[in-house]
């Protein structure tokens, strides 16, 4: 009989490791605007991808919001940037694109996507519980912080089940706005302030349970399960500061040259 397949070796590291060292690449990477800085920073993330034990199209599927967003901001600077500074790369009637204009825009959509993909990699492999055990063994977060914190996170998968349920509820009422595009968005700010509704009653709910319950005591609390920051976290975190620091210093050395 074979036993279970082991996490892969950067998925198994302490939680607090991986959290530290995506938070060290993510402030690197906004103290310069040069685009090579945080391309060099991205190919390193996603070459680290399959030591996570993910897959890259699930990767991708996580990362599409961030996708979108990071095209969105790369074709709104594109077409809509106040300052021309460079040389004339195409001039189509309205459209005026340089050198400048391309840099900027190219730095700003891979800074968003190489600091986003960090915290993608890191809580897809963490395990809510161990994270809250390791911020209150490793980090020393108050308690009443990491188990609130750990009780919002486990919530979180509930909104998209309740947003469903709201549609559901409001199609079978008979509220359908068609394809009047002012109607969808009337419809839509209706379904959002329904599920704030129910998020915060949820959440009153649940304060009141976690009270009843002693987690608003101050009786020192245990923990079942043991997180070890060992001689490879402290490698995970290192091995991050290093790769930002050349990122960095590599940015810095083109752009000064």
């Amino acid at each position: 009989m074979t036993g279970a397949a082991r996490p892969a070796v950067l998925a198994r590291r302490n939680p607090m490791a991986k959290l530290v060292a995506a938070l060290i690449f993510s402030v690197a990477l906004l103290a310069t605007l040069d685009p090579l800085t945080p391309a060099i920073a991205l190919a390193v993330e996603v070459a680290v991808i399959p030591l996570f034990g993910l897959r890259y199209r699930t990767v991708a599927r996580r990362m599409l919001p961030v996708l979108i967003s990071a095209a969105g901001l790369l074709v709104t600077l594109l077409l809509f940037a106040a300052e021309r500074s460079g040389t004339v790369l195409l001039a189509a009637g309205p459209l005026l694109l340089t050198t400048g204009v391309l840099i900027t825009a190219l730095g700003l959509a891979l800074r968003l996507l190489a600091v986003a993909l960090p915290g993608v990699l890191v809580f897809a492999t963490t395990d809510p519980t161990d994270l809250a055990d390791a911020l209150i063994q490793n980090a020393k977060a108050p308690p009443r912080f990491a188990i609130g914190a750990l009780a919002a996170f486990r919530m979180v998968p509930m909104l998209s089940a309740e947003w469903q349920l709201l549609t559901m509820a409001r199609r079978a009422r008979g509220v359908d706005p068609g394809r009047n595009p002012l109607r969808r968005l009337r419809l839509f700010a209706a379904t959002g302030f329904g599920l704030l509704v129910l998020a915060i009653r949820r959440g009153t709910r649940l304060a009141t349970a976690m009270d009843a319950r002693g987690f608003d005591s101050e009786v020192a609390r245990t923990s079942a399960r043991r997180q070890r920051f060992g001689v490879a976290d402290v490698g995970l975190v290192v091995g991050a500061a290093a790769v930002a620091a050349l990122s960095l210093a590599t940015g810095l050395a083109a752009a000064a040259g």
